[in-house]
This record gives structure tokens, sequence and C-alpha cells, in this order.
């Protein structure tokens, strides 16, 4: 195994430890996007996250939207954070959500003022956030300190077979070292969910599994959709993967050999370190948004024909052991394990690599994604609009 790197990170007030040092303009709504961009825009180094959602939605809906920008401003990589609303009793829930952890936030609100008042005042606040934040030092770390977390896009053959064992070597060496590990992607554990209830700790963490994974499956069959098309995706089929229960096998070959310890709803929070399943959306954006606003600071994504995703406050490390992938998007791929399907290397050398391209940016080297500016930042809806 390769010699460990020491990894650095920041220390923040209630003990958590990020690997970026974002200050953040965070819209509790649609319509206060554009006061919060233009903060940005004056304050130049600050990081506005729009969003298409926060109006008229109610109940497990309205609370899933404030988990996840509570957790967001809360997620390590963020040293503090400007909350925008439209209303100040909203834009005051999420604040002082995002107080708890210590760091330092401010809330505004448009009703009453406008958008041109809420910009100034915003954009005061939060250049001495930023220029506090400067001063900010990386610290030695342990790795049980950072939470990780993994999906998989785009996928064929060489994902389950090379790109996702690769990543699980990651998973278990974290686990190893006491950390936390974030899965999900519900509907694509399809045909193989068997196994993952299989690897829960005890009866009652396989129960919750199987509960939501099982609420997530009726809610598909109430609609008398057919997910072929959907699950597999068309570029799934077009790479070689016909069925969900092959893409379920690569899926969760990704997540390597340890037992599940909990499962979580969306955006939940783990309290408990090792391998934790997350109710999660298969989309890409939706999901490392869900992850990043439960705590995770450091994504692997294994990738076949090639997904471009990234996320705003939380890097986004992208994997292939697809050749063709590797030479035509390689502006986009982080770590080329390819070389693994040709047998030039073993799975254990393949991690290796992984963990030393993880290992650099905990440090603070750019993921591919992160310099190409991929900053998807999606809520998940789960129902209409009131």
């Amino acid at each position: 195994m390769a010699e460990q790197r020491r990894l650095t990170g920041y220390r923040r007030p209630d003990g958590s430890v990020g690997i970026r040092n974002h200050v953040v303009i965070l819209p509790v709504d649609d319509l206060s996007n554009a006061a919060a961009e233009h903060i940005a825009q004056v304050v130049p180094g600050t990081l506005a996250l729009p969003h298409a959602y926060g109006r008229l939605q109610f109940g497990e809906d309205l609370e899933l939207t404030f988990r996840t920008l509570i957790g967001t401003g809360s997620n390590p990589n963020v040293a503090a954070a400007v909350v925008v609303g439209i209303e100040p009793n909203w834009a005051n829930r999420v604040a002082d959500g995002i107080a708890k952890t210590g760091k330092p936030v401010h809330a505004v609100s448009i009703e009453g003022r406008g958008d041109l008042a809420v910009i100034e005042q915003g954009a005061r606040v939060a250049k001495g956030f930023l220029q506090d934040a400067t001063e900010l030092v990386r610290e030695p770390v342990d790795r049980s300190e950072l939470m990780l977390s993994i999906k998989c896009g785009e996928s064929d053959p060489t994902t389950g077979l090379g790109s996702c064992p690769t990543t699980a070597q990651a998973v278990d060496r974290w686990i190893d070292a006491g950390g936390t590990v974030l899965f999900g992607e519900t509907t694509e554990l399809t045909g193989g969910e068997h196994l993952v209830a299989e690897r829960c700790k005890d009866d009652q963490v396989r129960a919750k599994f199987q509960h939501i994974y099982d609420r997530y499956i009726e809610l598909v069959e109430r609609t008398g959709a057919n997910l072929l098309g959907s699950q597999p995706t068309q570029g799934n089929i077009a790479g070689g993967l016909s069925t969900i229960e092959e893409k379920a096998m690569g899926n969760i070959a990704k997540t390597g050999t340890k037992p599940v310890v909990d499962a979580l709803e969306p955006a939940e929070a783990p309290t408990t370190p090792g391998l934790n399943f997350m109710d999660t959306s298969s989309a890409a954006a939706e999901c490392v948004t869900l992850m990043a606003a439960a705590g995770a600071v450091l994504h692997l994504f294994p990738t076949g024909q090639g997904n471009v995703i990234g996320n705003p406050i939380e890097p986004v490390v992208k994997i292939t052991a697809n050749p063709r992938t590797a030479e035509t998007m390689t502006e986009h791929i982080d770590v080329d394990c390819s070389g693994l399907l040709r047998r030039e290397y073993s799975l254990p050398d393949a991690g290796d690599r992984l963990m030393d391209v993880a290992d650099r940016v905990v440090n603070g080297r750019l993921t591919c994604a992160e310099a190409l500016g991929h900053r998807e930042y999606v809520f998940t809806k789960l129902y209409p609009s009131a």
C-alpha cells in the first residue's frame, strides 16, 4: 500500500474538518437568487448558490429543503455564510440552523427593503467574512475526521469492472482509518438490494434500510411508470448495461466490504462512523447536493462513459476505467484506472492511485470539475408546490 500523505484541513468551531474554505451567499428561495448572485459579484471570492426551490413547499418536502439549506451552510467546507431570503422568518431559520456550528452567519431579507439595500448590507457582511476566512490556517487532520461520499454515473461495464472496485478500495481504507462514508442511489440498488440488506450491521438498521428502499420503489410503481430508459439510462444501455440489475451490481461494487451501520433520510447527517446508506435520487447533481448537505467534504465519482458533475462546496473526484473516456474526456477525469482492466497493475495498486489523488485534493489540489467551474447544485423535491 502506498505511503499515506500528511493530510491538512480547516477545523471549524464545532470540531468538524473541511478541506475547502468557502464563504457562501445562500438564497433561501428562488426569488432571492438575483440578490445573492449580485452580492457575490460585489465581493469576488464569495460563492453564490442559486437554486430553483423554496416557495410554497409544505410538509416533508419543505423540511427537506430546510435540511438541504442548513446542511449546505453547515458543511465543514464552508467558513461562513450570508443567508438571503424574501421573508425574514425563513432566512432567520436557516441562519439559526447554520449558527449552531459556531461559524459566522448573517441573515438578510428582501421584503420591505428591496434588492439594492439587501445587496449593500449583504456585501458589507460578506466582505468581512471573506477577510476573516483568509486568516484561517490549515492544520494537520486525521482521515477519520473527513466525511467521504460516493456515487457513480454514466456507467458502463468498465464502471462495475474497474472504477467502482477501485473506489471500493478507497472506501474500505477510509473506514479502516475510522472515517465515515455515504452511499445512496436508492433505485439503482434494484436487483441487488438484498445484498445491501445482508450487510446491515443489525436487524434495526436492516429494517430501516428495507423500509426506505421499499418506500421509494412503491412511489415509482404508483405512477405506473416503466423505468426502462431512466433506469438504466439511454447512455447506460448504449454503453452495454441492459438491465437495472446489471447496473446495481456495479453500483454496489463501489461500496466496499464493510457493514452498513445506518440508513439515513435525504440530507440527514450521519451519527455513526463507517458506511452509511442515504436515501437519494440517482440523479448525479441531486445526490451529491444531498450528501454535501449531510456534511461530506469529498466525493468520489466513478464513471464509464464520462460524467462531468461537480458541486460548489464538495470537490468531486472523477474516476474512469474506460480507456476511450480517459482519452476523449481527459479534462474531466482525475484518475485514469483503465490500466487495471489491461492488467497493467493490481486492484490495490489502482486503489493507491486513487488514494494519492484524493489526498492531494484534501490538501488543496483542485479537481477537474472545480478547475472547469462545474458547480451543479440541485435540490431534491418530493411533492408539487402548494
